[in-house]
């Protein structure tokens, strides 16, 4: 356990001091909404950070003049054992940080975070990034994941869905309806902007290389597509990339490209004309919404919370559920149609510009900060 930058005891300070809580510092969606979340939060309340790993979030945390603090036993494991030892380390690490407030994301952070806070009487508010008992899961996550949410559920003082869809699956737990909260995933500009009206010669998939995205499909999809002179590329890592590797270079050898994880996302999505996105199941998935920040045309797996970002025909095209030949089909329909492409790309930009900005995600969050803390008495802020 590496504790950077934190004196033994955190001493109290009349600003507001929040704990962000994730298992992973990975790269990924969740990763990406609390970096700008610690960025959009400073000079408003003390900033701490809490995961697992060695990924790239801690510099990010760093440079938005977060405090530190890495996890060593906080993991993607199901060892019950692991969880035990790992939720100690937490506690230790609360003590030691003295928040106001503790923010959880993911599964197991989640978990583990409302356990500690009940513990320590520190209030909780838990980020529901995508419900894993939603009915596209796997139908042995779902029991594990509904049986867990519904034992913790109390425990939490305040409950984010990114989607509406996600809410309607949160009022099944024995949680009150007015302490639930839908605020979508919002993200910051960019200077970067795509030019979809232009020849189809990119298309770009943004997404880790595991359960539940789908990038087999994608490149199936690609493959059986009559698109000449276009190459896809598959962004992102993970424990598929070399299975998805060897399928590419057996379907469409020398015209998909896996550059790994792109730290100019914004810059690789503007160099594209379209963007695509298939998975088993989403909650508001961040890649959608840059590609739309970056007036991108859009093809994704018709979900619940990819449809409250698109509506099909508007903003891009939605495909039933992984349907391989529905995705070569609306591949072959943008390549054929520079001017779809364009209106579909300004549409996209436009809605995200009204709905889905860092600002506006920000004020809501605070509000919520607000009022978990105004249902809790505000921490004592030494250890326990």
């Amino acid at each position: 356990m590496s504790y950077a930058h934190l004196t033994p005891t955190a001493q109290p300070s009349p600003r507001l001091r929040i704990a962000y809580l994730i298992t992973n510092s990975e790269i990924g969606g969740a990763q990406s909404h609390i970096g700008d979340l610690l960025q959009s939060m400073q000079g408003r309340a003390e900033t701490v950070l809490l995961a697992g790993g060695e990924g790239p979030l801690f510099d990010i945390a760093t440079r938005t003049g977060a405090k530190i603090m890495r996890l060593s036993r906080l993991d993607n494991a199901l060892s019950p054992w692991r969880a035990v030892t790992a939720l100690r380390e937490l506690v230790q690490a609360l003590k030691t940080a003295a928040p106001d407030l503790i923010h959880a994301h993911s599964a197991k952070a989640g978990a583990l975070g409302r356990i500690a806070g009940f513990l320590l009487r520190i209030p909780v508010v838990y980020t529901v990034h995508g419900f894993a008992f939603k009915p596209e899961a796997p139908w042995r996550q779902r029991l594990a994941a509904r049986a867990a949410e519904w034992l913790l559920a109390p425990l939490a003082s305040r409950v984010i869905c990114v989607a509406e869809a996600e809410r309607r699956l949160a009022r099944s737990l024995p949680v009150p309806a007015d302490r639930i909260a839908v605020i979508a995933n919002g993200i910051p500009d960019t200077d970067h902007r795509a030019a979809p009206q232009a020849p189809l010669r990119r298309i770009v998939m943004v997404a880790r290389f595991a359960a539940p995205k789908r990038p087999d499909a994608v490149i199936r999809a690609f493959a059986r597509a009559n698109l000449h002179d276009c190459e896809l590329v598959l962004a992102g890592d993970g424990p598929q990339r070399k299975a998805m590797e060897q399928l590419a270079q057996q379907l469409a050898p020398g015209r998909i490209r896996f550059p790994g994880n792109v730290a100019e996302i914004a810059a690789l999505l503007a160099s594209a004309q379209a963007f695509v996105l298939a998975s088993d199941h989403e909650g508001l998935p961040l890649s959608v919404l840059e590609a739309m920040r970056a007036g991108l045309a859009v093809i994704a797996s018709d979900l619940p919370g990819i449809r409250e970002q698109i509506g099909h025909n508007k903003h891009g095209l939605l495909v039933d559920h992984n349907d391989e030949p529905g995705f070569s089909a609306a591949l072959e329909r943008l390549a054929s149609d520079a001017t779809l492409r364009g209106a579909l790309g300004s549409a996209a930009r436009l809605r995200w510009e009204q709905h889905y900005g860092l600002e506006r995600m920000t004020e809501a969050t605070w509000s919520v900060y607000r009022d978990a803390l105004a249902r809790t008495p505000r921490a004592a802020r030494v250890p326990t």
